[in-house]
């Protein structure tokens, strides 16, 4: 697509790039659930050596199939992160010529490509973090060296489609912003005064430049950068971004990002929510906390648990007659109270641990009568009763 003035229209999602065509229907199923509308993929010159004819092939096909499902894509030919440094040698230019001419040559021309990433995050790794003071210079205009190259590269190659470098931080962006279309940098910040200096800041390069930005990087679990604050922000300064990402794989990032399960649940509804434009309210002036007892049922739910647990009011245990079936349904109205009135920590719903206690074959009739005790402990703190 050539360069637009304006991509805040952008909904995007980071992923990989998947040949196999009934997974990656399923998940863009999902990406189409919430509205998304582009995917930001990595792709890897050692891949694409290994078999190139068989590698262009499948990057044709994932590009075809997201644009019949109505999603854009974004290639990111070189990937920071992982930067080997043998690569920023000219002796590799054009070995990588090879490969990057390769890929644009495929895609140039299909009308799912949104857009070049020449390289993600250009800074981030060890060749950077853990140069000496006084070589840390040399070595970022070394790495800003190759960018430009490859810019300019492809661009010799599609002289119509946009161009970008997807920048770790704001101050990465502008030693390579004469190169690029569109200024793309990542925000992982943790307060939203932390994150309003980023838009800040790139919204000043880009009035400097008179380049549009997109935050192709954000919302991340263990670097206070939840997805209602970090999606709220950017609807405030009218800038398109990219989910890192996507699915909850299994990895260890796993338990800090992407949305879906590989069945298509969440690990929390709020983020859904914040994706569509739907935030927590955070106001002190309009913010009313739900009462769990409000129509009784909290009170309801700790007696129907003191009967199936033989318990009387003063917590006193009788001979016990109930099934642990019994018992689990007596725990799962406590834990709906209070999951629904947000009473419990939701990173460990206690419904998933009755539903731990249901798949076993012969769950711990004790430690099922603990368990329930302990909701109906923490409903009658709760409910004040």
């Amino acid at each position: 697509m050539k360069p637009l003035t304006d991509y805040s229209h952008i909904r995007g999602f980071c992923h990989h790039v998947d040949t196999d065509d009934v997974r990656l229907r399923r998940e863009l199923g999902y990406a189409k659930k919430l509205d998304l509308n582009s995917t930001r993929v990595w792709l890897s010159f050692e891949k694409y050596e290994e078999d190139p004819k068989g590698y262009v092939e499948g990057l044709i096909r994932f590009v075809r199939t997201c644009w019949e499902m109505g999603v854009s894509v974004m290639p990111i030919l070189f990937n920071g992160n992982m930067l080997k440094e043998f690569t920023l040698e000219k002796e590799f230019y054009p070995r990588g010529e090879v490969y990057a001419a390769a890929v644009v040559e495929a895609l140039k021309d299909e009308p799912g490509l949104i857009m070049w990433d020449v390289m993600n995050e250009p800074s981030c790794n060890d060749f950077i973090h853990k140069s000496p003071r006084e070589e840390r210079p040399a070595r970022l205009e070394k790495l800003w060296d190759f960018c430009r190259h490859f810019c300019e590269f492809v661009r010799s190659l599609d002289p119509v489609n946009a161009i970008t470098l997807g920048h770790t931080v704001p101050m990465d962006v502008e030693p390579t912003a004469g190169c690029v279309d569109v200024l793309s940098f990542h925000d992982y910040k943790g307060t939203r005064a932390r994150v309003e200096e980023s838009y800040k800041a790139m919204e000043a390069l880009s009035e400097k430049t008179g380049k549009p930005i997109l935050n192709t990087e954000l919302c991340c679990l263990c670097r206070a950068n939840p997805y209602d604050m970090a999606l709220e922000k950017a609807r405030e300064h009218h800038t398109g971004w990219y989910l890192f990402n996507l699915m909850i794989g299994d990895g260890v990032w796993g338990c800090v990002h992407g949305i879906f399960y590989p069945d298509g649940t969440v690990r929390d509804p709020s983020v859904p929510a914040a994706v569509l434009g739907i935030y927590r309210n955070r106001d002190p002036e309009t913010h009313k906390a739900a009462q769990p007892n409000q129509e009784g049922h909290a009170e309801r739910a700790i007696e129907e648990a003191l009967t199936v647990l033989q318990l009387d009011r003063t917590d006193a245990f009788k001979a016990h007659s109930h099934s642990v079936e019994e018992i689990l349904e007596a725990a799962e109205y406590c834990a709906n109270t209070l999951e629904c009135c947000e009473l419990v920590p939701m990173n460990e719903p206690p419904t998933l641990q009755i539903n731990r206690f249901r798949a076993q074959k012969n769950p711990s009739l004790d430690e099922v009568k603990a368990f329930c005790y302990k909701l109906v402990q923490q409903l009658r703190q709760a409910a004040m009763l």
